[in-house]
């Protein structure tokens, strides 16, 4: 299976780096995982909706260039569906029971991702409906792709 990150900017803290580098090695014997990260869109601290709306569309392209065709798109959304992770484990076996061998993942902008993004969707997914800093997302988004191999696989995995 082919698993592709998308996160719009640059991930800068060490333990975030740290993190994410452990679950990519863990994840190397069951799929081959690539982050590829997007430029954020500079603005200042106020937005108008629409400047809002502008800087999430220029983001949106630059993350819509990276999707690959035939690839399963999910879209890290607040408004998506909540999952354990027993069903993210039996929806990404599904996914490969079927031969959807690639996945992207998208993490969208501290303002979110826009409407073009979205149209790219085959599933939004929630982890809450908290909000969480984009770069912590891409760590808990390892660990629980990670989590779901192991479930799929009958492997051990603490609790």
């Amino acid at each position: 299976m082919k698993i592709t990150i998308i996160s719009v900017g640059k991930l800068k803290e060490k333990y975030l780096k740290q993190g994410i580098q452990e679950y990519l090695k863990r994840l190397s014997s069951y799929a081959n995982v690539n982050i590829v990260e997007v430029a954020d869109e500079k603005a200042p601290e106020t937005l108008s909706d629409a400047e809002m709306e502008t800087v999430k569309r220029k983001e949106g392209e630059r993350i819509v260039s990276n999707i690959q065709p035939d690839t399963f798109v999910f879209t890290l959304e607040i408004e998506g569906k909540m999952l354990t992770s027993e069903q993210f484990a039996a929806k990404l076996d599904e996914l490969a029971t079927y031969g959807k061998s690639k996945i992207a993942f998208v993490i969208g902008g501290s303002l979110g991702i826009s409407d073009e993004v979205k149209q790219c969707s085959d599933y939004a997914l929630s982890f809450s409906k908290m909000t969480f800093p984009h770069q912590v997302m891409r760590l808990v988004l390892l660990e629980q792709v990670y989590r779901g191999f192991r479930i799929n696989r009958n492997e051990p995995y603490h609790k």
